[in-house]
């Protein structure tokens, strides 16, 4: 199995783009433990504080799915944070090939 590369962009609605940050910036550390993880990385547009992209690397598609389906830390994420999150940009799902 090959690895995965990913850039995820979103922006946070108005008013809570705070809270999104405090949120999203919790499932990093848990999510770089996670089995399989080789990046992972929050970075937050400079010229809009709201707008979020996660850089990952993982060492396959299985390893990212299982922490996105089963991961304590985004589960919690998705309960009690997503709600902040006005729209999802993107989702990039890399091969390397060169």
């Amino acid at each position: 199995m090959s690895e995965l590369f990913m850039v995820v962009s979103l922006r946070a609605k108005k008013g809570k783009e705070e809270e999104l940050r405090r949120d999203l910036i919790a499932v990093v550390e848990p999510s770089r433990k996670d089995e399989g993880n080789l990046r992972y990385e929050l970075f937050v547009d400079e010229d809009n504080p709201g707008h979020f992209v996660f850089v990952e690397h993982w060492a396959s598609a299985d390893a990212q799915h299982k922490h996105h389906t089963q991961g304590p830390h985004i589960q919690h994420f998705h309960a009690h944070g997503a709600g902040n999150v006005e729209a999802i940009d993107s989702v990039l799902k890399l091969n390397r090939i060169a």
